[in-house]
Formats: structure tokens, C-alpha cells, sequence
């Protein structure tokens, strides 16, 4: 009996799972679906592959369906690829026709598709290059999907190559000379040309086109990289510039004529080469710019600087020996989104006018190892995600495995400047008395968030401290988010210009005032802000 009961439930359950050993398709008739009519492909460069962008396509019916074919539109001249179900397509015909599409009842299919083009493959009155996928069918017109992207020529800055083998290359390669062990360092990269084939004078970054640049651009010893007001530049991940020890960077941006912070027409900008939204704001895409330079005519003016790693590192390539200072001027810039630091300058010279930095993973300023630091009307803010950030940190050495090295911070000076952020300490000073190292500074008129009970008015941070030559002068301490809060207009959109009037009485130091704003208002008249924005009702 318990044999017969086994055998019994063994035959059920052979009967439930082979019922169907396989399914009848019915030819399609239509009626498919999609998760979208039209696929807007966002902005490429030409000749680079987009990103890859996702379709769904449904079978709501009750049939087992065999799409006769899924193609795209200008079949294999066509400038996008797409793969159907993992499926790669037709031989002769892969990524762009696929036979015999088989869809379950009820069931759904996903399309990715990228396009890679030039720009003359575009529309040439609007630059878009367009096709569609088309689903045919057993009783008339195919369906159809619209496939959108915007192409945009650009100059390629990019090491050359030469090929070894079939497939094999070896890259340029730029010399940066040698370190602390005396050990070259050499990195794969482009060193500028004043007459380069496709690009012309690469010393001279105009706003015709954009730039983008993979592996890292080198200015050289004795020349000059000019960059003109409007020029967008673009880095690959992993990419950069450097500008040597003997060699000048202008940036030469200019103010919004409307005074509108919002109005990046003739501002500089620096960002990574993932163009579409959902990477606008993501910290980390690309290196850094890499400042070797001691000249003292680097200019940085109406830069926007974003996403990167380190937004602007300034050391010495023989950190400890060299006792030569990293220099520039930075003035109406804005610095955002660097998954590291926004300004690392290690034994550097740099002085700053409204200049703005949020968002950066460790620090938003980081002057280490001493250096020669002064600022005026600056904002220097960090609501990172993180309880660690800071938006100021000051040091005087480096710490390696084996040895604390110390160097003098020499002059440090905040004028003016908002010193703020989401974390409760915002200022960190960090100072080691080895070697008698100089720790100078000070904070004149400064907003400083600062909430620890055990530092606050002692050592470094003793704010209540008037007596002459002291480090703060009439300093405002925000204790929290309700004491001297200058309430941004948004922080998280780094719109860091003041969303209204002080809520109590903050005055200026009149010395550190006589220039406009960053977006080109006048400190002449009314209450002067603290910060790079003054308040405009």
C-alpha cells in the first residue's frame, strides 16, 4: 500500500512538471508594449560609446508570441548596438537584426542599447542622431521604438600610441622628473603640442568645442596652457593635468553679466566626460589637477571645478627635499564634489578671493605640511556625507610609516570667510611641535562652525581670546545649526549664495572688502556679507 501511495504521487508530480516539453509560438500580430515610445540617449562625444540604456518590451496577451524580427531601422549601417534577451543576433547582422524573437504569454524582454557615432553622421542643424527598433509582425506595420542621442564634437586630448603587436600598444609617456629617492616618476599622458594634427595649438583652450582628456595633459616646462572664458573641459576617469615646475596655467573666465549665480555661460568648467544627469554630481569621476608649479603668475579665474578626486593638488614632485613652493592664485571659483579634497596644497603658496568649496569626502581646504595660505570673502563649506569631514583643516608636517617631517605653516589668513558645514566641527588644526615648526594663523571676521565642549575657547581654538596678536578676531562661532546659521540657498545643489539677510548683526573687516562678489555684485553699499556671495534681495 505505502508502494503503491509512492508511485501514485511520483506519477502526479512527473504529469505537473512535464506537461509542456515545449511551447507552441504563435507569430506576432502586434500589440507589444514598450516601457517607453522614444529612448533618449543622452549627449556623447563623437566616436566615444554612450553609456548602455535599458527597454522593456511586454507580451500582455495570452499567447506564446515569435516576433519575425526585431531590427534596428537603418539595419547594419546603423550607429547604435543593441542586444535582445543576452541575445547578440543574426550572424553577419550582430547587434543590429535579431530573428525569431521568442515572448511568453504574459511574460516581458529587455533591450539594451548604446550608440557610438560622429558628428557627421548627425543631423547637421540640430546634431541628433536618431533611428528606431522595429518589431514586425504578421498583420501589417511594424512597431516601432525612437531612438534619440545628441552627438557634440569635441577636441580629444589623449597619449599617443603606436602599435606593437596586433592589438597591443604601447602609450606615450610624460616624465615628471624625479622624487625623494631620486627615482623618476613617469606616467602614461599627452605633453601639450603647439601643432598637434586634429587639435591644433593645445596650449590655447578655446570655447569652440569642448575638450576631453584621457590619461593625463602635461604642461610643460616654459609654456603656458591659456584657457578661455566658456571652454568646458572633460576628464576620463583616472585623467588629469599637470602643470610642470617651470610652467603657467591661466584660466580666464569671466563674471555672469547678469550677476546670476545660476549663469555658467562664461565660467570655466572642469568635469568628468559622463554626460548624462544622473552623473552631474557624482564625486570621484576623474584625477586631479596637479599643480608642480613655483611660478607666480598662475590664475584661476571664474573656474567650476567638479567630481573629481583631489579638485586642485599642489605639491612639490620631492615633497621633503624640494624647498621650492607650489604656487597660484585662485579668485571666483567654485570647487565641488571631490571624493577626497577639494584643495590639497602640501607646502604650497596659494591665496584665494571669493572662492567657494563644498562637498569634498575629507576636507574641503587641506593645507599641510605648512605652507603660505590667505584668503579673503571665501566659502568653504562640507555637508559630505560623513561625520569626519571638515571644511578646513591646517597642518604643519607629514606623517609617513617610518617619520613625522615638519614644516613651517608660515602665514595662514581668513579674512571674511565662512568656515561651515554639517558636521559639529568644521576647523581642524592639527599641529606638531617636532623641530619648532611655525604654526601661524588667523581668523579675521570669520563664521566658524564649532561645537565641542572639550576644545572650544582652549589651545588652537581659544576664540574668546582678544588680547593683541591674537589668532581670532571677532570670530562667530556657530555652536549649532541655529546659531549664526548663513542658510545657503541649497546646499546639496551647491547653490551656497545666501538665501537671505544676516538673522543677526555679522560685520566685515572693511580692509578685506573692496572687490565685487563672485558673480560680479559691489560690496560698496548696504551690509557686507561674509563669504564669496553678498546678499542681494
Amino acid at each position: 500500500m505505502r508502494k503503491l501511495l509512492f508511485l501514485l504521487l511520483a506519477g502526479i508530480a512527473i504529469t505537473l512538471t512535464s506537461c509542456r516539453n515545449d511551447f507552441s509560438f504563435e507569430p506576432s500580430t502586434g500589440g507589444l508594449e514598450f516601457s517607453k515610445d522614444t529612448v533618449y540617449l543622452d549627449t556623447v562625444f563623437t566616436n566615444i560609446g554612450s553609456s548602455t540604456y535599458r527597454l522593456k518590451v511586454y507580451n500582455r496577451s495570452n499567447k506564446d508570441i515569435s516576433i519575425p524580427k526585431v531590427q534596428l531601422g537603418k539595419g547594419t549601417s546603423s550607429k547604435y548596438r543593441i542586444t535582445v534577451d543576452g541575445m547578440t543576433g543574426d550572424a553577419g547582422a550582430q547587434g543590429k537584426i535579431f530573428s525569431n524573437v521568442e515572448l511568453l504569454a504574459k511574460d516581458s524582454l529587455f533591450i539594451f542599447i548604446e550608440v557610438t557615432s560622429d558628428v557627421a553622421s548627425a543631423n547637421p542643424t540640430d546634431f541628433l542622431y536618431t533611428d528606431q527598433i522595429q518589431f514586425s509582425n504578421v498583420s501589417g506595420a511594424p512597431q516601432t521604438v525612437e531612438l534619440v542621442t545628441l552627438i557634440q564634437d569635441a577636441y580629444f586630448i589623449r597619449p599617443n600610441r603606436t602599435e606593437v603587436t596586433p592589438n597591443v600598444y604601447n602609450y606615450e609617456e610624460i616624465n615628471l622628473g624625479v622624487d625623494d629617492t631620486n627615482q623618476q616618476v613617469v606616467t602614461v599622458g599627452h605633453t601639450l603640442d603647439h601643432s598637434h594634427p586634429n587639435n591644433g595649438d593645445e596650449y590655447h583652450w578655446s570655447n569652440l568645442k569642448p575638450y576631453v582628456v584621457y590619461g593625463y595633459a602635461l604642461v610643460p616646462n616654459n609654456e603656458t596652457l591659456i584657457v578661455d572664458a566658456g571652454a568646458r573641459v572633460h576628464f576620463h576617469a583616472n585623467s588629469g593635468l599637470i602643470v610642470a615646475k617651470n610652467a603657467t596655467l591661466k584660466i580666464n573666465g569671466i563674471a555672469p553679466t547678469d550677476n546670476n549665480p545660476e549663469n555658467s555661460t562664461n565660467e570655466v568648467v572642469f568635469e568628468g566626460d559622463r554626460l548624462e544627469p544622473s552623473f552631474s554630481e557624482v564625486p570621484g569621476q576623474w584625477g586631479t589637477i596637479l599643480f608642480y608649479s613655483t611660478r607666480t603668475d598662475n590664475t584661476l579665474n571664474h573656474l567650476t571645478l567638479k567630481n573629481a578626486t583631489v579638485g586642485l593638488l599642489m605639491q612639490n614632485l620631492a615633497l621633503l627635499t624640494d624647498t621650492d613652493k607650489p604656487q597660484v592664485t585662485i579668485t571666483n571659483s567654485q570647487i565641488y564634489n571631490c571624493s577626497n579634497v577639494g584643495i590639497l596644497a602640501r607646502k604650497a603658496i596659494v591665496s584665494g578671493q571669493n572662492l567657494v568649496i563644498n562637498a569634498c569626502g575629507q576636507a574641503s581646504f587641506a593645507g599641510t605640511f605648512g605652507g603660505t595660505y590667505n584668503f579673503a570673502h571665501c566659502t568653504f563649506n562640507n555637508n559630505w556625507n560623513s561625520s569626519k569631514q571638515v571644511a578646513v583643516l591646517l597642518s604643519n608636517y607629514l606623517e609617513t610609516d617610518t617619520a613625522i617631517y615638519v614644516s613651517d605653516l608660515t602665514t595662514t589668513n581668513f579674512n571674511n570667510c565662512i568656515i561651515y558645514g554639517s558636521n559639529q566641527t568644521e576647523l581642524l588644526l592639527d599641529k606638531k611641535t617636532e623641530g619648532n615648526a611655525a604654526f601661524n594663523y588667523k581668523f579675521n571676521h570669520c563664521l566658524i562652525k564649532f561645537n565641542s565642549t572639550s576644545l572650544a575657547n582652549t589651545g588652537l581654538y581659544n576664540f574668546t581670546d582678544t588680547s593683541a596678536g591674537s589668532n581670532y578676531d571677532s570670530p562667530y562661532v556657530a555652536t549649532s545649526s541655529t546659531v549664526f546659521n548663513p542658510k545657503f540657498k541649497n546646499v546639496n545643489a551647491n547653490k551656497l549664495w545666501l538665501n537671505e539677510a544676516w538673522n543677526v548683526a555679522m560685520t566685515n573687516d572693511a580692509t578685506y572688502s573692496n572687490f565685487n562678489d563672485i558673480v560680479g555684485n559691489s560690496r560698496a553699499t548696504g551690509t557686507v556679507a561674509l563669504g564669496a556671495y553678498q546678499f542681494v534681495p
